[in-house]
């Protein structure tokens, strides 16, 4: 495997690559990189800090604020014209250009807030051509501003490195990024291709990569497809979380959403019951075909629920109490997890507190640490048609006084059923009609996602 060092004096020595940096927040330590290489001279055509606002304004223009994609765009605009008006006159023909920009909040005096950055490239497929950008959001891990620099230089030479060597291989692309730097450094939770080149893109695919590749927890697409942080689109908003696998998307799940809702909005203050964000999470293990995650049936499934509006969140967590902490990262407003009587029971098994010293009282703990609710929807007993809720669920013996307390004390509330008739039906039973030529199947899925359903299963 290259070495950072490597990489840079491999692009130095490339005729045909030449740039300019412009760098905020943590040093020039992209640049310095290929400063330290040697043959620079061959690569780098300018580098630039503007550290004070004032100036930083003078140059890029206004911005309220400085570390946003925002700000990284306003960079690039700058940076990559004047490259172009200056320099593509003369050598135009023979070159393909590029900007690399980063604005950074690293580590500073007695600072304890977050530390993260927006880091872009903005360059050109082959000489002449018109521009392409990738953009990457990361948060920076390490303690102290000298790792932290560190870890951002490395990833902007990776960057830059996987641009021009990687592009035609999106998982290579995503693990070329890290390399280098040990694990736990840093978190790269947003990739995103655009521009010429770009055009038929699906950058879902981009988010998938980094949370298979480990790099971040989780991903979330707007219902336009529009790839977003959750660090932004979650902010100080209530949330209610919808866990499941979609597949296929069914009617039973819009109920559960839409008889949750009602519940959920008891307990938000006047005015909250419009910003609640609602997301549809699957986990990583419910994407998988046997070892590997199928790509194609990831899009199915994003497209019908997107296609009903909804929100989704893609997550490393198979475990409740990691999902839980997650959301709390960004929010301190009240969360709900909806789930069914059959994900309820898996709660008290061994499993999902293997890892906890303190075992299933740890993780229930660890769920409901912060404003953590469940919302249980009601299952029927296909063998004898009784209708177990929330209040008449039966927990293992050892664990009845402890569900006894979460209901008590409104840890976990129950949800009124809609229509029954669908809750005889499994996502497998629909599976099998549709692989059966059943047009029953049409009744239990929306038909906003029958073209999704059909595709995911014929």
């Amino acid at each position: 495997m290259p070495t950072t060092f490597d990489k840079a004096q491999e692009l130095n020595l490339d005729p045909g690559i030449y740039g300019t940096f412009a760098e905020i927040g943590a040093g020039q330590e992209t640049a310095n990189w290929f400063f330290r290489a040697s043959g620079s001279a061959g690569m780098v055509a300018k580098t630039i800090s503007a550290y004070d606002m004032t100036m930083s304004d003078a140059i890029y223009g206004k911005t309220s604020r400085y570390v946003s994609r925002e700000r990284l765009l306003q960079m690039l605009d700058h940076e990559f014209s004047i490259l172009l008006e200056r320099l593509g006159p003369q050598r135009g023909e023979n070159t393909t250009f590029f900007s690399f920009c980063n604005t950074v909040r690293a580590r500073g005096y007695q600072d304890t807030g977050e530390c993260h950055g927006w880091l872009g490239l903005r360059f050109q497929l082959k000489p002449g051509d018109p521009p392409s950008d990738i953009f990457v959001h990361i948060r920076l891990l390490d303690a102290t501003n000298a790792e932290q620099a560190e870890a951002l230089g490395m990833v902007g030479v990776n960057l830059i490195h996987s641009a021009f060597r990687h592009r035609g291989h999106l998982g290579l692309f995503v693990t070329s990024l890290v390399e280098g730097l040990r694990p736990y450094r840093v978190e790269v939770d947003m990739l995103k291709f655009h521009g010429h080149g770009y055009g038929f893109f699906d950058n879902r695919l981009c988010s998938l990569a980094l949370v298979e590749a480990g790099l971040t927890e989780a991903a979330m697409f707007l219902p336009d497809g529009e790839v977003v942080q959750a660090a932004e689109a979650l902010y100080k908003r209530p949330i209610l979380l919808l866990r499941g696998s979609f597949d296929p998307v069914s009617r039973l799940h819009l109920q559960m959403m839409e008889q949750a809702r009602g519940v959920f909005g008891e307990t938000l203050e006047v005015g909250e019951q419009e910003r609640t964000m609602e997301l549809c999470e699957m986990t990583m293990a419910n994407l998988l075909r046997g070892k590997t995650v199928d790509h194609v049936d990831f899009i199915d499934r994003c497209d019908a629920l997107q296609a009903l509006g909804k929100t989704v969140l893609v997550s490393r967590y198979p475990e409740f109490h990691r999902i839980a902490a997650y959301l709390s990262r960004y929010t301190a407003r009240p969360i709900g997890i909806i789930l069914s009587i059959g994900l309820l029971n898996e709660l008290f098994k061994a499993k999902w507190a293997e890892n906890l010293a303190g075992g299933l009282l740890e993780s229930f703990g660890r769920l409901f640490k912060n404003q953590v609710t469940l919302y249980v929807y009601p299952w029927r007993n296909r063998r004898t048609g009784e209708v177990v809720d929330a209040k008449s669920f039966i927990p293992p013996e050892d664990s009845r006084s402890l569900y006894r307390y979460f209901l008590e004390t409104g840890r976990v509330r129950q949800v009124p059923a809609g229509n029954e008739e669908l809750m005889r039906y499994t996502g497998r039973d629909i599976r099998e009609m549709i692989g059966h030529g059943d047009e029953a199947w049409k009744e239990l899925v929306p038909e906003a996602a029958h073209r999704a359903a059909v595709h995911m299963h014929v």
